[in-house]
Protein backbone atom coordinates (compact mmCIF):
# COMPACT_ATOMS: atom_id res chain seq x y z
CA UNK A 1 0.00 0.00 0.00
CA UNK A 2 1.21 3.40 -0.93
CA UNK A 3 2.07 6.76 1.44
CA UNK A 4 -0.71 8.69 1.29
CA UNK A 5 -0.48 11.91 -1.31
CA UNK A 6 0.30 14.86 0.42
CA UNK A 7 -2.26 18.15 -0.93
CA UNK A 8 -0.15 20.82 -1.21
CA UNK A 9 -0.38 23.96 0.71
CA UNK A 10 -0.78 27.11 0.43
CA UNK A 11 1.89 28.44 2.52
CA UNK A 12 5.27 28.03 0.51
CA UNK A 13 7.39 29.69 3.24
CA UNK A 14 8.55 32.25 0.57
CA UNK A 15 7.15 35.24 2.00
CA UNK A 16 8.75 34.40 5.47
CA UNK A 17 11.64 35.99 4.60
CA UNK A 18 9.72 39.24 3.16
CA UNK A 19 9.54 38.06 -0.32
CA UNK A 20 6.58 37.06 -2.82
CA UNK A 21 6.75 35.16 -6.37
CA UNK A 22 4.95 36.92 -9.08
CA UNK A 23 2.26 34.79 -11.24
CA UNK A 24 5.27 35.05 -13.82
CA UNK A 25 7.83 33.14 -11.56
CA UNK A 26 10.16 35.71 -10.30
CA UNK A 27 10.73 36.51 -6.61
CA UNK A 28 10.38 39.87 -5.87
CA UNK A 29 10.31 41.80 -2.32
CA UNK A 30 6.58 42.06 -0.59
CA UNK A 31 6.74 45.65 -0.41
CA UNK A 32 7.69 46.36 -3.79
CA UNK A 33 5.18 48.90 -5.96
CA UNK A 34 4.15 45.61 -7.78
CA UNK A 35 2.88 43.56 -4.88
CA UNK A 36 1.48 46.98 -3.60
CA UNK A 37 -0.62 47.29 -6.28
CA UNK A 38 -2.20 43.70 -6.55
CA UNK A 39 -2.87 43.80 -3.12
CA UNK A 40 -5.30 46.85 -3.55
CA UNK A 41 -6.62 45.26 -6.00
CA UNK A 42 -7.05 42.01 -3.72
CA UNK A 43 -8.86 44.25 -1.52
CA UNK A 44 -10.78 45.89 -4.19
CA UNK A 45 -12.16 41.74 -5.22
CA UNK A 46 -13.08 41.32 -1.36
CA UNK A 47 -15.21 44.52 -1.34
CA UNK A 48 -16.51 44.13 -4.22
CA UNK A 49 -17.96 40.59 -2.42
CA UNK A 50 -19.09 42.46 0.60
CA UNK A 51 -21.05 44.62 -1.72
CA UNK A 52 -22.43 41.88 -3.70
CA UNK A 53 -23.64 39.65 -0.64
CA UNK A 54 -25.74 42.95 0.46
CA UNK A 55 -27.11 43.68 -3.29
CA UNK A 56 -31.19 43.78 -3.54
CA UNK A 57 -30.76 43.78 -6.73
CA UNK A 58 -30.08 40.31 -9.14
CA UNK A 59 -28.77 42.36 -11.56
CA UNK A 60 -26.66 44.47 -9.64
CA UNK A 61 -25.07 41.32 -7.81
CA UNK A 62 -24.52 39.74 -11.57
CA UNK A 63 -22.62 43.00 -12.26
CA UNK A 64 -20.06 43.15 -9.54
CA UNK A 65 -19.44 39.01 -10.16
CA UNK A 66 -18.56 40.32 -13.77
CA UNK A 67 -16.05 42.97 -12.30
CA UNK A 68 -14.40 40.45 -9.87
CA UNK A 69 -13.74 37.86 -12.31
CA UNK A 70 -12.58 40.71 -14.46
CA UNK A 71 -10.29 41.74 -11.76
CA UNK A 72 -9.14 38.34 -11.72
CA UNK A 73 -7.92 39.33 -15.31
CA UNK A 74 -6.30 42.46 -14.04
CA UNK A 75 -4.46 40.99 -11.17
CA UNK A 76 -2.55 37.81 -12.92
CA UNK A 77 -1.23 40.97 -15.29
CA UNK A 78 -0.33 42.94 -12.31
CA UNK A 79 1.64 40.00 -11.27
CA UNK A 80 3.04 39.40 -14.16
CA UNK A 81 6.33 40.85 -15.26
CA UNK A 82 5.99 42.68 -18.65
CA UNK A 83 8.41 39.92 -20.42
CA UNK A 84 6.22 37.10 -19.45
CA UNK A 85 2.43 38.99 -20.62
CA UNK A 86 2.08 37.20 -23.46
CA UNK A 87 1.74 34.19 -22.01
CA UNK A 88 -0.99 34.81 -20.11
CA UNK A 89 -4.34 33.57 -21.34
CA UNK A 90 -6.12 36.64 -21.13
CA UNK A 91 -5.25 40.10 -20.71
CA UNK A 92 -6.87 43.75 -20.51
CA UNK A 93 -8.30 44.95 -23.63
CA UNK A 94 -10.45 47.22 -25.59
CA UNK A 95 -13.01 45.17 -25.67
CA UNK A 96 -12.91 45.08 -21.79
CA UNK A 97 -12.68 48.75 -21.75
CA UNK A 98 -15.73 48.78 -24.72
CA UNK A 99 -17.80 46.23 -22.20
CA UNK A 100 -17.35 49.23 -19.70
CA UNK A 101 -18.27 51.84 -21.67
CA UNK A 102 -21.19 50.64 -22.62
CA UNK A 103 -22.41 49.54 -19.07
CA UNK A 104 -21.82 52.86 -18.09
CA UNK A 105 -23.77 54.40 -20.91
CA UNK A 106 -26.80 51.65 -20.32
CA UNK A 107 -26.55 52.71 -16.24
CA UNK A 108 -26.91 56.73 -17.12
CA UNK A 109 -29.77 55.81 -19.39
CA UNK A 110 -31.62 53.53 -17.20
CA UNK A 111 -32.68 56.46 -14.34
CA UNK A 112 -31.61 59.02 -12.64
CA UNK A 113 -28.50 60.26 -11.72
CA UNK A 114 -28.33 62.91 -9.17
CA UNK A 115 -26.05 66.17 -10.54
CA UNK A 116 -24.37 66.91 -6.98
CA UNK A 117 -21.72 65.21 -5.00
CA UNK A 118 -23.45 62.27 -3.30
CA UNK A 119 -23.53 61.08 0.80
CA UNK A 120 -23.15 57.19 0.69
CA UNK A 121 -24.73 55.50 3.05
CA UNK A 122 -28.49 55.45 1.17
CA UNK A 123 -28.08 51.77 1.04
CA UNK A 124 -25.44 48.97 2.71
CA UNK A 125 -24.70 47.83 -0.57
CA UNK A 126 -24.53 51.26 -2.52
CA UNK A 127 -22.04 52.30 0.58
CA UNK A 128 -19.90 49.47 -0.10
CA UNK A 129 -19.99 50.30 -3.78
CA UNK A 130 -18.82 53.79 -3.02
CA UNK A 131 -15.87 52.20 -0.90
CA UNK A 132 -15.14 49.62 -3.22
CA UNK A 133 -14.87 52.83 -5.79
CA UNK A 134 -12.37 54.54 -3.68
CA UNK A 135 -10.31 51.54 -3.09
CA UNK A 136 -10.17 51.48 -7.51
CA UNK A 137 -8.98 54.88 -7.62
CA UNK A 138 -6.10 54.08 -5.17
CA UNK A 139 -5.76 51.01 -7.24
CA UNK A 140 -5.66 52.98 -10.82
CA UNK A 141 -3.10 55.48 -9.01
CA UNK A 142 -1.09 52.19 -8.15
CA UNK A 143 -1.43 51.34 -12.20
CA UNK A 144 -0.34 54.91 -13.24
CA UNK A 145 2.70 54.56 -11.29
CA UNK A 146 3.88 51.04 -12.69
CA UNK A 147 2.86 52.17 -16.11
CA UNK A 148 5.32 55.14 -15.41
CA UNK A 149 7.87 52.75 -13.76
CA UNK A 150 7.60 51.00 -17.07
CA UNK A 151 6.26 47.97 -14.98
CA UNK A 152 2.55 47.62 -16.97
CA UNK A 153 3.04 48.66 -20.38
CA UNK A 154 -0.69 47.97 -21.50
CA UNK A 155 -2.57 51.29 -22.01
CA UNK A 156 -5.80 49.12 -21.87
CA UNK A 157 -5.45 48.61 -18.08
CA UNK A 158 -5.03 52.35 -17.36
CA UNK A 159 -8.03 53.29 -18.92
CA UNK A 160 -9.95 50.15 -17.55
CA UNK A 161 -9.37 51.35 -14.11
CA UNK A 162 -10.38 54.66 -14.63
CA UNK A 163 -13.83 53.72 -16.27
CA UNK A 164 -13.96 51.27 -13.14
CA UNK A 165 -14.20 53.77 -10.57
CA UNK A 166 -16.98 55.63 -12.92
CA UNK A 167 -18.68 52.55 -13.51
CA UNK A 168 -18.97 51.94 -9.37
CA UNK A 169 -20.06 54.86 -8.86
CA UNK A 170 -23.20 54.75 -11.18
CA UNK A 171 -23.68 51.15 -10.18
CA UNK A 172 -23.99 52.48 -6.49
CA UNK A 173 -26.69 55.25 -7.48
CA UNK A 174 -28.88 52.53 -9.91
CA UNK A 175 -28.58 49.78 -6.26
CA UNK A 176 -29.72 52.55 -4.41
CA UNK A 177 -32.50 54.05 -6.65
CA UNK A 178 -32.37 57.01 -3.96
CA UNK A 179 -29.18 58.98 -3.32
CA UNK A 180 -28.69 61.80 -0.75
CA UNK A 181 -26.93 65.18 -2.86
CA UNK A 182 -24.63 67.15 -0.60
CA UNK A 183 -27.35 70.30 -1.66
CA UNK A 184 -30.96 69.03 -1.67
CA UNK A 185 -32.58 69.39 -4.68
CA UNK A 186 -29.65 68.81 -6.89
CA UNK A 187 -31.00 65.11 -8.30
CA UNK A 188 -31.60 64.63 -11.70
Amino acid sequence: MSAPRKSSSITTRVGDRGRTRLFSGEVVSKDSPRTDAYGDLDELVSLLGLARSHARRREVRNRILRLQKDLFVVGSELATDCKACGKLPRRVDAAMVAVLDKDCAGLEEGGRMPRDFVIPGASVAGSFIDLARAVARRCERNVVGLSRRGMVRNSHLIVWMNRLSDYLWLLARFEEKRSTPLRRGKSR
